[in-house]
This record gives C-alpha cells, sequence and structure tokens, in this order.
C-alpha cells in the first residue's frame, strides 16, 4: 500500500488501534455507512461481497459517519448492535469518523483526491461512498453512495483487482 495510506493510524469501532497496512496484501473496499440513511439497506449487499469474496483478498470496512443529518447517531456499541441483529454484519467497522470538513479524517483527506467516473475528486457526497483500493494500497475506484455495492461495475471493479 502507498505509504500515506498504510501510516495513517485507525481505530476500530471497539476502539483498537489498526490501520489499512493489515489488509496491504489484499483489496479493500471502503465504505462510510450509517444506521438511519435510505441507502442503509447497502449492509446486505456489502456483507455479501464481503462474504464471497473474501477467500479471494477482499476486505470490506465500513466507517461509520454522522454527518449526513445525523444518520448516524448511536454510539459504538448501538452502532455494533445494529450491523450485526439487523444485517448481519462481520466485516470490521471503524470508530464514527469525519469524512469531510476541517475535522476530516486523514484516511479520507486521501481517499477523497480520487475522482469517481466523472472525473470528479473531492468531498464525499453521502453515505455509503465506496473507494475501492487495489492490494499495496492504490486506490483504483470511487464509486457514490448510490452505486449499489452488488452493481455490475463495481464487481468488475473487484474482480480486476483481488489477488486470488
Amino acid at each position: 500500500m502507498t505509504a500515506s495510506l498504510t501510516d495513517i493510524s485507525l481505530t476500530t469501532l471497539d476502539g483498537k488501534p489498526t490501520s489499512l497496512a493489515e489488509y496491504a496484501d489484499g483489496a479493500v473496499l471502503v465504505v462510510n455507512v450509517a444506521s438511519k440513511c435510505g441507502l442503509t439497506p447497502q449492509y446486505s449487499a456489502l456483507e455479501r461481497l464481503a462474504q464471497e469474496y473474501r477467500d479471494r483478498g477482499l476486505t470490506v470496512i465500513g466507517v461509520p459517519c454522522n454527518q449526513f443529518m445525523g444518520q448516524e447517531p448511536g454510539t459504538a456499541e448501538e452502532i455494533q448492535t445494529f450491523c450485526s441483529t439487523t444485517y448481519g454484519v462481520t466485516f470490521p467497522l471503524l470508530a464514527k469518523t469525519d469524512v469531510n470538513g476541517a475535522n476530516r479524517h486523514p484516511l479520507y483527506a486521501e481517499l477523497t483526491k480520487t475522482p469517481d467516473a466523472a472525473g470528479e475528486a473531492g468531498d464525499v457526497q453521502w453515505n455509503f461512498e465506496k473507494f475501492l483500493l487495489a492490494p499495496g494500497g492504490r486506490v483504483v475506484n470511487r464509486f457514490r453512495p448510490r452505486t449499489e455495492p452488488d452493481a455490475p461495475e463495481v464487481i468488475a471493479a473487484i474482480e480486476a483487482v483481488v489477488p486470488r
């Protein structure tokens, strides 16, 4: 992974330190998530991707964010309970994070430099924006929130970078 992405300190939802270096050998799909959003049902497709591609080297990472109309108001425990009981989420979740603005997490400061299919970089538009990282950490795709996790273009992008 590029040094800038792997060196960024992250915190898991349960408060443990981590970084993307832990996933450097595989592909990673980073998604800012929320429990009370019209797009929240995307959790189902994200979990299917996590299950279907786990053995091929893809890790889905959810990043709870409360910056879009307060749609992720819960505590870490509430978020974990909601995700596991409502959607059966088994993929890693990070601590609640700002993805835009003055307090934007350094991870998102890097990710948002990546343009989408229309060539537009910059702020995350809404919950469930997806960034695909190839093994080694290069950001190779950015999918806007309304692009479903199992959309053909997302699957094709994942297939192009999973190592196995």
